[in-house]
């Protein structure tokens, strides 16, 4: 009962302060000095918690409340401006956007390396997940500086998860199905479970999943609920597979051309919001699967399922395949399509964090 309790208000003090960031923690204004105009285009839509309780209040709210209206933003998310997320590097590059938000599986079509950062199965926690992040910066963006653009901040979705139509105890029940999945690194995951990974837009997995064109479906235990995945289907994994890892990037030549002391102003800015992105990647987490299975005293994020799933606790021997297929199928794919270079940045860069080496 007390466990209880104290995990409820904890929950409670962390929903506040992931809904309201306090602008004591925001950089020192700025003093006086010619307007900065910025177009920001981020999340995939407008009503994700990482657009309104992050995006919104310091980009589009804050930004100007802080520097007295010197820095204003225009804010979208990609559905607002018709993009799928693969367009946003050639559209920051080409300086259409200033600063430019989306999945790194998503840009890895123009920047390979990208992939690696959030292979399925390498990062079991969350903690992990953001030191492989903040390790592969710099890699990966001297890959993207040649089109003109640059991370500025890699953050989480809620962990990446399996949900089905039908019952299951464990990844081996997943055996023969049909799976909905995204990047080269799930579609061979699904392929090593001896499941058939089945390619659908995210807008589509419900009706997929309604009519039984698929059997299951990978997403964000949030992303999921948000979508009314619990209408159809009925048992939910509490096992990361990964994390849809994202990134803000920022166009290079105009970033260079900002007067440093606004530069410095977004460089602290985007400091916070990292923090708060990484908070409410852990929250949303917890918070979807509780809202999914009907718990709640504890869905303060997403929206209560109206019929409640069935959550599928993750075993040992879950965690043991999973590391199985990360080590024999899912790196050995990743540096296969990425070239050798990908392999010893692995290994130099990632390998000391997880304890898996490509190569043996």
């Amino acid at each position: 009962m007390l466990r209880h309790l104290l995990r409820g208000m904890a929950a409670a003090a962390l929903g506040t302060m992931l809904a309201a960031p306090a602008l004591a923690q925001m950089p020192a204004s700025l003093p006086a000095g010619p307007k900065v105009s910025m177009v920001a285009v981020t999340q995939p839509l407008p009503s994700q918690p990482q657009y309104t309780r992050v995006d919104i209040p310091y980009l589009r709210e804050m930004m100007a409340q802080r520097t007295g209206g010197r820095i204003e933003t225009t804010l979208a998310s990609h559905a607002e401006r018709n993009l799928g997320g693969t367009e946003l590097v050639r559209l920051v590059r080409s300086g259409q956007a200033d600063i430019g938000a989306a999945t790194l599986t998503t840009l890895s079509g123009d920047v390979p390396i990208l992939d690696g950062v959030d292979l399925a199965g390498l990062a079991p926690g969350i903690d992990v997940a953001r030191k492989i992040a903040e390790a592969m910066m710099p890699v990966v963006n001297r890959d993207l500086e040649r089109f003109g653009a640059r991370l500025v901040i890699i953050y989480p979705f809620p962990a990446q998860v399996v949900f089905c139509r039908q019952g299951f105890t464990s990844l081996a029940d997943l055996r023969g199905r049909k799976i909905r999945t995204f990047g080269n690194s799930l579609v061979d995951m699904v392929g090593a479970l001896g499941a058939q990974p089945v390619s659908i837009g995210f807008p589509e997995v419900y009706s997929a999943l309604e009519r039984g064109v698929v059997d299951c479906a990978i997403t964000g235990t949030g992303s999921g609920v948000a979508a009314r995945w619990p209408e159809v289907t009925t048992h939910i994994s509490n096992l990361p597979v990964a994390w849809a890892l994202a990134g803000y990037m920022v166009n290079i030549s105009w970033w260079n051309r900002l007067d440093p002391q606004v530069r410095s102003f977004l460089e602290g800015t985007f400091r916070e919001m990292s923090d708060k992105l990484w908070e409410l990647g852990d929250a949303a987490t917890r918070d979807g699967i509780d809202c999914a299975i009907g718990r709640a005293a504890d869905c303060r994020i997403h929206s209560l399922a109206a019929r409640p799933m069935t959550e599928v606790p993750a075993t040992d021997a879950d965690r043991a395949a999973l590391r199985e297929i990360l080590e024999k199928t899912v790196l050995p794919g990743f540096v296969r399509r990425c070239g050798a270079r990908c392999g010893e940045t692995f290994n130099q860069v990632i390998a000391p964090l997880v304890g898996v080496r490509f190569g043996g």
